[in-house]
């Protein structure tokens, strides 16, 4: 999906002072999915009372007035206009957001990050862990009541592919270089970046990719990586274990599907999907040698939430865009 007309080119556009100086008459608002826990913490960081909001999916209860700042895991279509401010997203992924309609020109979109890096890092390291102590063919012999060694192999030394440089790539590939592994960061343009062994690019990416032992994609979805994993894709891979920890929408599962049936994919890690949450007649179940984790691997603690917008309010508060500001022209 490309930048809608109107749309600030990137979050520089945005007039971080004047934002600021809206902030101290806007009301907010947040979405009634929040609990009254965090609601409660909420009117801590801003001071004043945080109005409910009922009705958030259809967008029928439109306050009036402006100008407002929203909090909740979507933004009701009723308030994408000029009165709105600033979205803070409770989640960390803002496709859903800005496919659901216009972005409002000017107005500020920020996410939930937390320690979502942290919780991923962990994620990834443990089934990079499992696959090196064959985890999933000892569960097999579990079951068959059979006792056989079986090989297994030691993570240092060996290579993982990660797709995404920002916080939630680099967290993963930190807790994979703790074990380790060598990481190969894949980036839009050429960087340096101190939590990779190395950055690549472009042409880069297929020359790399036939080195590594585990490939995994911490990719947004945005118009650029929608399908983004496809046959091409799949096919440079030299029987690599593939993790998505990004969003569903940037693998193309007819390709996984080729990819772990001929080999160029030895076993996959899945804990996004395009639909979800999968049926039980999904075809994403009788992927061969695949694991599916419900979108679990950074689960938001309310906790999260609150420190991400608090930080955000702040830097609002000094004139300053927040760290976690999404550039909408970009989808990220």
């Amino acid at each position: 999906m490309g930048a809608s007309e109107g749309n600030p080119r990137s979050v520089e556009d945005i007039d971080a002072e004047a934002l600021s100086h809206a902030l101290s008459s806007a009301r907010v608002i947040a979405d009634e999915a929040l609990s009254a826990e965090l609601v409660r913490a909420l009117e801590r960081v801003v001071g004043r009372a945080v109005q409910r909001r009922a009705d958030t999916a259809a967008g029928s209860a439109r306050p009036d007035g402006g100008p407002l700042v929203y909090v909740g895991p979507n933004l009701p279509p009723g308030l994408r206009d000029e009165r709105l401010l600033w979205f803070h997203s409770t989640n960390a992924g803002v496709d859903t957001v800005l496919r659901g309609g216009r972005w409002p020109h000017g107005a500020l979109l920020t996410r939930t990050v937390g320690g979502m890096g942290e919780r991923i890092g962990q994620y990834v390291l443990a089934w990079v862990l499992a696959d090196c102590q064959d985890v999933p063919g000892y569960l097999d012999q579990h079951r068959k009541r059979v006792w056989q060694r079986r090989p297994t192999q030691l993570a240092g030394g060996q290579t993982a592919v990660v797709f995404g440089v920002g916080a939630i790539g680099t967290a993963v590939s930190g807790a994979l270089r703790n074990c380790g592994v060598r990481t190969v960061g894949v980036a839009t343009r050429q960087r340096a970046e101190a939590g990779f062994d190395r950055v690549v690019t472009g042409t880069q990416v297929r020359e790399v990719l036939p080195t590594a032992r585990w490939v995994v994609s911490t990719l947004p979805l945005t118009s650029a990586t929608e399908d983004f994993f496809d046959a091409g894709m799949f096919a440079s891979m030299a029987g690599a274990t593939f993790m998505n920890v990004g969003r569903g929408g940037t693998v193309d599962m007819t390709a996984l599907a080729a990819a772990l049936e001929d080999g160029a994919v030895g076993r996959a890690v899945l804990d996004v999907l395009a639909e979800e949450p999968a049926g039980p007649d999904a075809a994403c179940w009788s992927l061969p040698r695949t694991v599916i984790t419900s979108h679990s691997a950074g689960i938001t603690a309310e906790s999260d939430v609150v420190t991400d917008f608090a930080a955000c309010w702040e830097a609002l508060q000094q004139g300053r865009l927040p760290r976690l500001a999404v550039r909408t022209a970009r989808e990220y």
